[in-house]
């Protein structure tokens, strides 16, 4: 016989001055091969179709359907419930701007991620749309699509201490943004001019060291080398600063 979950699921819509945080139960028969992704969706087509959260792809590639479970940052269409207890609490992610239950405003994070950190190919070089791509080293190039695997789901921004107590703290995701373009032959920019976007505490030196980003990251990606590269990286930039004075 199936198991009866028990789903405790965050409800507030910010935009209905009626409306005030609680938490409301819902009941669903556990289904083979159930993801929290279809067990949400059967919970919104036959029980309550007002829940609000948020999912596209359902292969754990667009990265939407972050939320805590069981007080864990996770992807709901990577989670299966036969893994899970039967009991499950879903809460948003903190950090980004509530929408409404379990979807939040990623996307303005990310935005706002992406102009402090300048992510794009910095060269002087004229681009000619009729020349072949440049060719660069094949460990480096794997290196770098290492780093591009991020979905942006923000996991590692909700579990992270820092991101929790400052809002202006960059996060890991930003960071490993960073190394990406930093090991990318194709950017002119120095040691020193990533020293100014990073080498502070709303960047690599506000890294309190917890790797609860690598813990919780969905794609599995490496970003505690990739805080380490930086931490030495910057370290080394900020005695040259100091001893060229």
């Amino acid at each position: 016989m199936s198991r009866l979950l028990k789903f405790n699921i965050f409800r507030y819509n910010p935009e209905d001055a009626l409306s005030s945080p609680h938490m409301e139960e819902f009941v669903l028969e556990e289904t083979d091969s159930m993801t929290l992704f279809i067990a949400l969706n059967r919970i919104r087509e036959e029980q309550d179709p007002s829940l609000q959260f948020d999912f596209c792809c359902r292969a754990g590639i667009c990265g939407s359907c972050g939320m805590v479970i069981n007080g864990r940052p996770g992807l709901a269409c990577h989670t299966k419930t036969k893994d899970l207890s039967g009991e499950i609490t879903l809460l948003p992610l903190p950090v980004f701007k509530l929408v409404g239950d379990l979807s939040v405003d990623t996307g303005s994070w990310f935005r706002e991620m992406y102009t402090k950190t300048e992510s794009w190919i910095h060269t002087d070089k004229e681009f000619d749309p009729a020349a072949l791509e440049e060719r660069m080293d094949n460990k480096v190039a794997v290196g770098i699509y290492e780093l591009e695997r991020c979905v942006e789901c923000g996991c590692c921004i909700s579990a992270c201490g820092t991101a929790r107590l400052r809002e202006d703290f960059l996060g890991a995701a930003a960071l490993n943004r960073v190394a990406r373009f930093l090991i990318d032959p194709r950017d002119q920019r120095t040691d020193a001019d990533y020293y100014e976007i990073i080498g502070n505490d709303m960047g690599i030196f506000g890294c309190m060291g917890l790797l609860a980003c690598e813990d919780v990251c969905p794609k599995h990606l490496p970003l505690q080398n990739q805080l380490g590269f930086l931490r030495r990286k910057m370290g080394i930039t900020s005695l040259k600063r100091i001893f060229r004075k």
